[in-house]
């Protein structure tokens, strides 16, 4: 007979023990131990059962020094986009006597099983997930090991109760957008990224948004969704850029597709930004560097990674964050890669 959940064999309304668990499982201890510690050398099928155990009676590991690691996890890692999350996460680490460790999800947006065998053996003090999120027996099992989470950059809905540090992406798409109506353009193509990236709709909605006020009809054939990368940007801004009638500007998703756009222009003979203005997001350093120097919308990356530490950290020692979610403002450059459309 199973003891009942969150008591102990004997000692009613006691926390279970990893004993009780062990007995309820039909296991030995060590082999719950080797569950909680992220061991490898478990059977699937005695993993799952001891899982749902530990969920099901609230099992908590008695306190127990965490690792001075934070864990950092990319579903892609193969980009300056991601260096500046390093770069705001490693600030943190550093002065809070923290080490950081990397890993990626193979561009998955919930990492596998044998990702968090390795946070659990590691037991850091917190894990930080880009763009990437856990299923609820994931966050279930971090739970168990007291280690706390949280999320930079959302791709999409998180539950409630789910430490989230995003930026304003639909008001950076507002601005790139009223940025480039102000200077004249009309016909504003746009490069997407992922349908299925909050991020990336909420830019796409934020220049909808731009259009309509300003009273021009959203065209559809004007927009074109690839992913974040320079390939992309080259691909889809040449199908934009050899239609009969082209956009005078392009609002791009990102830094990367923009540079992509820039290259796919100069093999059809425009110049930027006499024949084509060009917008960009995230303001990485290459948006400094390329000729011409590219108009952009800085999202703070680094300062948004730093402030999803903290969440983190405040909440391994056991300290109250100021806030679980946070939302940090973007902010429009202007460069030379903007100008007013050129008279017929």
């Amino acid at each position: 007979m199973r003891p009942q959940a969150g008591a102990a064999d004997g000692a009613p309304g006691e926390t279970a023990t990893l004993a009780d668990i062990a007995r309820a499982a039909g296991v030995s201890a060590p082999t719950v131990s080797k569950v909680l510690n992220g061991r490898a050398d478990v059977a699937p099928a005695t993993r799952e059962r001891v899982e749902e155990l530990l969920r099901e009676y609230g099992y908590r590991r008695r306190a127990v020094q965490a690792a001075p690691l934070l864990d950092l996890v990319f579903h892609e890692l193969e980009s300056a986009w991601a260096m500046e999350v390093i770069r705001g996460a490693e600030q943190v680490a550093h002065d809070e006597g923290l080490s950081l460790v990397l890993s990626q999800t193979a561009g998955r947006m919930i990492p596998g099983q044998s990702w968090l065998d390795g946070v659990l053996a590691r037991r850091p003090t917190g894990v930080l997930l880009v763009l990437a999120k856990l299923d609820p027996a994931q966050r279930e099992q971090l739970a168990t090991r007291d280690i706390p989470f949280a999320v930079i950059d959302p791709a999409g809905d998180l539950e409630a109760e789910v430490p989230a540090v995003g930026a304003t992406n639909w008001q950076g798409g507002l601005a790139a957008t009223r940025h480039l109506l102000e200077l004249g353009h009309r016909r504003i193509g746009v490069l997407a990224g992922p349908e299925t990236m909050l991020c990336s709709r909420a830019r796409v909605d934020g220049y909808r948004a731009g259009l309509e006020t300003a009273g021009i009809r959203f065209d559809p054939s004007l927009v074109r969704a690839g992913d974040f990368h320079h390939e992309a940007g080259y691909a889809c801004g040449r199908e934009l850029l050899r239609l009969p009638d082209r956009p005078t500007a392009v609002f791009a998703g990102n830094d990367l597709q923009a540079l992509g756009l820039y290259e796919a222009a100069r093999e059809l003979g425009l110049r930027i930004p006499q024949d084509l203005s060009v917008v960009g997001f995230d303001d990485l350093p290459a948006a400094r560097w390329v000729g011409p120097p590219l108009t952009t919308v800085r999202q703070p990356l680094a300062e948004m990674a730093a402030a999803a530490a903290r969440i983190v950290i405040d909440l391994a020692r056991g300290r109250r964050p100021s806030a679980l979610r946070i939302e940090l403002a973007t902010e429009l450059v202007e460069r030379a890669s903007t100008a007013a459309p050129r008279k017929p």
